[in-house]
């Protein structure tokens, strides 16, 4: 199971920490990732972020240099550091297990919303 929480309002140029808690499976054990839907739209929910087991980071060129992937492997729990908001990261954040593709079913996701 997959809780996301942290989502709000932003204001441009402001940041959220998103979080992710997980329940049922050996977190430390697996890659996770951060994906994101535009709500309204036809688009495919997208790669954000993604850590692997080991620590190792990869990002979305839309949010290179302004979001950061961490873990915390004794809590079971990813977060997402979002920083100087842009109101195109507008969407519903979802975590999942998996590097480059979601492993299991989604969760009810996290919704973000940056506007002035």
């Amino acid at each position: 199971q997959l809780v996301e929480s942290g989502g709000g309002l932003g204001q441009p140029g402001g940041s959220l920490k998103l979080s992710c808690a997980t329940y049922g499976r050996a977190f430390p054990a697996y890659d996770m990732s951060w994906w994101r839907q535009t709500p309204g739209t036809q688009r495919e929910r997208e790669f954000v972020a993604s850590i692997t087991r080991g620590g190792d980071t990869d990002y979305a060129d839309s949010v290179k240099g302004r979001f950061t992937i961490s873990r915390d492997n004794a809590k079971d729990t990813l977060y997402l550091q979002m920083n100087t908001l842009k109101e195109e990261d507008t969407a519903v954040y979802y975590c999942n297990f998996g590097r480059d593709v979601p492993m299991f079913d989604w969760g009810q996701g996290t919704r973000v919303t940056v506007s002035s």
